[in-house]
């Protein structure tokens, strides 16, 4: 029997094995997609070659490439953006690692208290967090980000603003600031040549700026993987769980099995008590299924496919909360264009943020020419002025919100890519109930019954509207003020990404599936350490560092209630990812 059992490598199971497997538990590690063990043997620079949703390597689908993607249904228009594979969504996230805003914790009774999801709290203080968002800070590492021209655009705007520099990384007002990204500072030759013989480490250590961040980050050159550059847990929490005993004093190494698709969580009668007792899963490669006995099991597929696994396994769901409050940030999309060059597609992907609390925040993203041409396209106002039935509205942009076509492409391309300037609208969303992961009937697929992802992309409630509709106006000003010729809104069409709350963890037991330990109420024994645990929409910050702090917290529960032990944050000292004894090791595995 193994001590516990982690179901999926993604941003949030990783931290948890980890965890426990430096204070010597045995830990299995599952995850249904593939590692990619030799990224620069299997990964490219090119966009579609990693992104297609079909044949991407940046998929949701087995690591044989030549099998079909996994199936889901979305009875609505919309595209749901998430990978399997070691590292999971982090393999292509930029690495930007902001906290949540303290006002959609438990305790806060600041004068904007108003202001949030206050149906939806989490169920403790955001005080209790801050020694884990430290932790997991000093561990990836968290730095402030590299920068270059796009980001001195975006502060020239963001001065126009009238909002303070932030210094701190606790947010309680507007204001703006680099981000914190998970993405090591480039040294050496890196950012210092063009020269890309010039760029292999260790000559060249941190961020390189090849600007493909979305791709995967396999940069530099010949650096172990746990230096590669950008710290998703692929680079950084799998590479220490896998040589915990080199780091950790009494350390064991995690099992970490891929391509292996759990099919359902085991549970037993203990004590008149529901328990966890084990997984089931089946090997992508050959169909064949395990089982698997623990005294503790932890979910962390994902916001759609932990619904699921527990949908299939019959565990309860009596105030029918699971799969409830499927949440993101109700992103919205605005473009610059300048006469003059803005460096879009170089550098870091993200390295500068505005933040609103109450509303949700503004970033900076640059993009490579493919993936701009598909966030220009991607609308639910369609053709730009083409449709006279109520989409496409207007406002301190320059004319109707939709996509452009024609002459007004041509204009905004005209410079070239490296003539835009994109703001990410991230707004703070209500936890909304009706939008929800329920069983497909459509046939099942080889690992059971499809997931259906209900969303209702238009039907937000006045909160999130309004939110939205704020931060595309302070977009806007921040773009003119930048000096911009012309600014779009793109009015994004439902792209179903940084995904929260499907598994909420919250105050009360009417509306929540997750106790205050991130521990399934039903079932003693079954925690969730992915974004599915989280309460609410965070305030709009990115979810990641929130998730990870959140997963150190109960991995710490789990240790001190299942095996006796003592909690560490706040009285050891975390070891960092890129610590040398990692490498080396990694080096004997061959890993």
């Amino acid at each position: 029997m193994r001590d516990v059992i982690v179901v999926g490598a993604g941003g949030g199971g990783p931290v948890v094995a980890k965890e426990l497997a430096a204070r010597g538990l045995d830990v299995l590690l599952l995850e249904a997609g593939p590692r990619h063990g030799s990224p620069r043997d299997e990964w490219t620079h090119f966009e579609n070659d990693a992104n297609n949703p079909l044949t991407g390597y940046l998929r949701f689908g087995p690591g044989d490439r030549d099998k079909p993607a996994w199936f889901r249904e979305t009875p609505q228009n919309s595209f749901l953006w998430q990978l399997s594979g070691v590292g999971g969504t982090t393999q292509h996230y930029y690495g930007n690692s902001p906290r949540a805003y303290p006002g959609v914790f438990a305790d806060y009774a600041g004068p904007d208290a108003g202001a949030y999801d206050v149906a939806h709290r989490f169920p403790f203080g955001y005080g209790e967090l801050v020694p884990y968002y430290q932790w997991v800070e000093a561990t990836l590492p968290v730095q402030t980000a590299a920068m270059g021209t796009k980001e001195e655009r975006f502060f020239d705007g963001a001065e126009t603003l009238g909002i303070p520099v932030q210094t701190t990384k606790t947010t309680t007002g507007a204001s703006f600031r680099p981000q914190e990204n998970a993405i090591l500072q480039p040294g050496g030759t890196a950012g210092r040549t063009r020269n890309t013989d010039e760029l292999h480490y260790p000559a060249a250590t941190g961020c390189t700026f090849c600007g493909h961040c979305f791709q995967g980050c396999m940069e530099p050159v010949s650096a172990p993987r746990n230096q590669f550059a950008k710290r998703s847990t692929d680079n950084s929490y799998v590479p220490m769980a896998l040589t915990a005993d080199v780091w950790a004093l009494g350390g064991k190494p995690v099992t970490l099995v891929t391509d292996a698709f759990a099919s359902k969580v085991h549970t037993a009668r203990r004590d008149g008590s529901l328990v966890a007792s084990g997984v089931s899963w089946r090997d992508n490669s050959d169909g064949s299924t395990h089982l698997e006995d623990a005294r503790v099991v932890v979910l962390a597929a994902g916001c759609t496919e932990s619904p699921r696994l527990w949908f299939r396994s019959g565990l309860p769901n009596p105030n029918d909360w699971v799969g409830r409050g499927y949440t993101d940030h109700f992103f919205d999309w605005v473009v610059g264009s300048f006469d003059e060059y803005t460096g879009n597609s170089k550098g870091v992907g993200s390295s500068a943020r505005c933040d609103f609390p109450g509303y949700g925040g503004l970033e900076n993203v640059g993009l490579p020419p493919a993936l701009q041409a598909f966030s220009l396209a991607l609308s639910d106002s369609g053709i730009r002025g083409g449709y006279g039935n109520g989409r496409g509205a207007t406002g301190p942009w320059d004319g109707p919100a939709g996509r452009l076509i024609g002459p007004e492409l041509k204009d905004a391309l005209a410079g070239n890519a490296d003539n835009l300037l994109n703001v990410l609208v991230i707004t703070d969303d209500d936890v909304e109930a009706q939008n929800r992961v329920t069983p497909s009937v459509f046939p099942a697929d080889a690992n059971g019954p499809v997931a259906k992802v209900t969303f209702r992309q238009r039907e937000r409630t006045p909160r999130t509207l309004a939110n939205r509709e704020y931060l595309v106006g302070k977009a806007v000003a921040l773009l003119r003020g930048a000096g911009a010729r012309s600014v779009y809104r793109i009015d994004w069409a439902p792209l179903i990404l940084h995904v929260q709350s499907t598994m909420r963890m919250g105050q009360s037991e009417a509306d929540s599936v997750l106790d205050a330990n991130a521990e399934a109420r039903g079932v003693r024994g079954l925690f969730i350490a992915d974004n599915s645990a989280l309460a609410n929409g965070l305030g709009g910050p990115n979810p990641t560092l929130t998730t990870q702090a959140l997963a150190t917290r109960t991995a710490e529960k789990i240790f001190q209630s299942y095996f006796g032990g003592d909690p560490w944050v706040g009285d050891e000292s975390p070891v960092v990812s890129t610590d040398a004894r990692v490498s080396t090791r990694l080096a004997q595995l061959g890993l």
